[in-house]
C-alpha cells in the first residue's frame, strides 16, 4: 500500500471513531509503530489530528471542515460568496464548448448560470450539477460512471477516470479544499484528489474557484500546482497577500466584488 493511501485510510478511521491507536494501526496495516508514528506526524502538520500517547484524536476543527460535510450543509455555506464566484466563471463559456465541471458547491453555480447557452457538452462527476444543467435541452450532458460518494452526490475511481481520459474539453471547472504556496491546490482525500488530476489533464483552459475560506487552510493531498492552472476564480473576501503570491506564479487572478451583497 502506498503511504497516502495509508494516510487516507487512517484518515477514514479517525473520521469515523474519533481516535486511533498506534498499535493497532500497525497491525491493521501490517508496518511497524514507527511507519505509523510518522503518518500520524503527516496528519498532525495539516492540523486534522492531536496526537497523545499511544495514538491520536481527531481535531476539533476537522470534526467540521467544510471539505468533509454532506453537500447540502456545504451548499449553504459562504453561499453569496459562491454564487457570485460561479457566475463570474461561466462568463466564460460559449455556445458549441465542451465543459468539464468537477463536483463541489461552488462549481455547483457555475452550473446553474448555464440555462442560456446552448449546444453544450457537459462532463461531470456530480449528481446534483448534471441535473442543474438538464435546464437547456439542447446541452448533451455525460455523467461519468464509477464509486458514488454519497455526502457529495458525487463518483470518483478508475471507472471514472478512465472515461475523462476520452476527452479533450475546452474548460475545466475545479473545486479545491485548500490551497497551498507550497503545494497549489489541494484536496483532503486520495482519490478525490485523483480525480481532479485526471481532469486537469482533460482540458486545455483550468479554472479553479474558490470561496474566501480556503486560502486559510490545505488540503492533505496536491492535485496540480500553479503552473497548471490558467485562472483562479474567487472574491474579495480572499487574503490579498497570498492572491499576489499566486498571480506571481503565472496564474491570473480574478477577484469578484461582494461589497454591495453586504456578506460577513
Amino acid at each position: 500500500m502506498l503511504v497516502l493511501e495509508r494516510q487516507q485510510k487512517i484518515k477514514e478511521l479517525l473520521l469515523k471513531n474519533k481516535s486511533v491507536r498506534v498499535p493497532d494501526l500497525g497491525k491493521m496495516f501490517k508496518v511497524s509503530e514507527e511507519t505509523i508514528r510518522r503518518d500520524l506526524n503527516k496528519l498532525e502538520e495539516k492540523g486534522m489530528i492531536q496526537k497523545n500517547y499511544g495514538g491520536a484524536v481527531l481535531a476539533e476543527d476537522f470534526q467540521t471542515n467544510p471539505s468533509i460535510l454532506p453537500i447540502g450543509h456545504r451548499q449553504r455555506q459562504y453561499y453569496k460568496e459562491k454564487q457570485l464566484i460561479g457566475k463570474k466563471a461561466a462568463e466564460f463559456i460559449k455556445a458549441d464548448q465542451t465543459l468539464i465541471i468537477d463536483a463541489g458547491t461552488t462549481t455547483w453555480h457555475v452550473a446553474k448560470n448555464l440555462s442560456a447557452i446552448d449546444d453544450l457538452m457537459i462532463i461531470t462527476n456530480a449528481m446534483n450539477i448534471a441535473e442543474e444543467c438538464t435546464r437547456n435541452e439542447s446541452n448533451s450532458i455525460y455523467l461519468l460512471g464509477g464509486k458514488l460518494r454519497r455526502n457529495l452526490l458525487s463518483t470518483e475511481g478508475p471507472q471514472a477516470e478512465e472515461e475523462l481520459q476520452k476527452y479533450n474539453a475546452d474548460y475545466v471547472f475545479l473545486g479545491t479544499s485548500g490551497i497551498s504556496l507550497r503545494h497549489g491546490f489541494t484536496s483532503s482525500d486520495l482519490y478525490e484528489a485523483k480525480m481532479k488530476k485526471t481532469m486537469v489533464l482533460a482540458a486545455k483552459k483550468r479554472i479553479v474557484l474558490a470561496d474566501h475560506s480556503k486560502l486559510k487552510r490545505a488540503g492533505l493531498i496536491s492535485f496540480c500546482n500553479f503552473e497548471e492552472v490558467d485562472t483562479f476564480v474567487t472574491s474579495d473576501l480572499a487574503d490579498e497577500n497570498i492572491l499576489y503570491e499566486i498571480e506571481k506564479l503565472g496564474v491570473e487572478i480574478i477577484v469578484v466584488s461582494t461589497k454591495e451583497e453586504n456578506i460577513h
